[in-house]
């Protein structure tokens, strides 16, 4: 079996400056995503995690030691005394290279608009943030990823308003980036760096997706019929505005 990868490489050719991202079928059928880099292929599936691998039977080492924690703060764990659970440095150091696996997915997944796959990642690797800040053993693992949790609250926030504007609901895209503004700010706000937060440039990342998208927004029917009264008063036409102003006031507050 010939195992360089020189065809496989040359067959799809690294682009510099942009993220090169496909989607294949695998030999046992299940989706898989690779990023072409310079000097190789990575190849991710698609669900599950990036590696296929399965630790301790478990989807993920988080979902193991997530099970580990409840199991321990219930009284069902014969070694752990209920409330005393901790991650050693080891445990906190693999769940850091787990959560590498899914950053490289989710950011291949933005690039092919696989909005709900960048969520989903997201939102996992915000639970190895937490999990970490709560139960880690030594301070510096308790602090070690906090660092990412702005750019991982605004890759969030843009993958639900990308997905809304996928589904043709800008309002729901509007929310969307409201309550990630809200989550980026209350994170510096904990980490006591507030006045970071509006140069920061997550916060310009969303603020700059919500000024592209608010002109966007259809105008509401109370607003236009107010602007069509105007005009019609404006041009002396007072039978329309009539009709108008009944029809405001049949609209509810």
């Amino acid at each position: 079996m010939n195992k360089d990868l020189t065809q496989l490489l040359d067959e799809w050719p690294f682009q510099p400056g942009q993220i090169n991202v496909r989607l294949i079928e695998g030999d046992d059928g299940l989706a898989r995503v690779q990023v072409r880099l310079d000097l190789g292929i990575i190849q991710m599936h698609v669900n599950g995690r990036p590696d296929g691998d399965r630790p301790f039977g478990f989807p993920s080492l988080l979902d193991y030691l997530e099970t580990r924690i409840d199991e321990a703060e219930t009284g069902m764990l014969p070694d752990e005394e209920p409330e005393a659970f901790q991650l050693p440095p080891e445990d906190c150091k693999a769940l850091r290279d787990e959560s590498l696996q899914y950053y490289h997915r989710y950011i291949a997944l933005l690039v092919l608009e696989d909005y709900e796959g960048v969520m989903r990642d997201t939102t996992r690797n915000l639970r190895v943030l937490d999990i970490c800040a709560e139960y880690a053993a030594e301070e510096e693992d308790r602090t070690a990823l906090e660092q990412f949790r702005p750019y991982i609250l605004m890759m969030r926030a843009r993958a639900l308003a990308s997905h809304a504007l996928q589904a043709d609901e800008p309002k729901a895209a509007l929310l969307a980036l409201d309550a990630g503004l809200d989550s980026l700010r209350s994170c510096f706000e904990s980490q006591g760096r507030v006045e970071a937060f509006e140069s920061s440039s997550e916060a310009q990342l969303l603020t700059s997706m919500r000024g592209a998208l608010t002109p966007q927004l259809p105008v509401s029917q109370k607003a236009e019929l107010r602007h069509r009264l105007q005009e019609a008063i404006a041009q002396e036409n007072y039978e329309l505005a009539a009709i108008l102003r009944d029809e405001l006031r049949m609209l509810r507050d």
